[in-house]
């Protein structure tokens, strides 16, 4: 690709460096969903699927959990007991109560 860079206007110069500096950026991203596409094509031809072969399946989806707790003086605010401890959660044990006063 031969190019007369001299011939160019300063505008058009910095239109091509920043489309150059794009193309570098994406250049790997765009290398691997081909070689992906390439991979599943021939995958499919053969009666499988990619993730048959490579046995990685599909990411499991989670489930909703009930919550087990309320706050007292605002029944919307709920906690299913997993995770980090809400402030109102921490409130109430710290004023004494136990989690079995904040129970559903």
């Amino acid at each position: 690709m031969d190019m007369d860079l001299e011939a160019l206007a300063l505008s058009e110069l910095k239109t091509l460096r920043a489309k150059v500096d794009r193309a570098i950026a994406t250049y790997e991203e765009r290398k691997k969903k081909e070689a992906l596409v390439e991979l599943e094509e021939t995958a499919r031809k053969m009666g499988y699927s990619l993730a048959e072969l490579t046995g990685v399946s599909a990411a499991k989806s989670r489930k909703a959990v009930a919550p087990k707790y309320a706050n007292p003086e605002n029944a919307a605010e709920t906690w299913t007991g997993r995770g980090r401890k809400p402030k109102w959660v921490e409130a109430a044990l710290a004023s004494g109560k136990s989690l079995e006063d904040l129970a559903i």
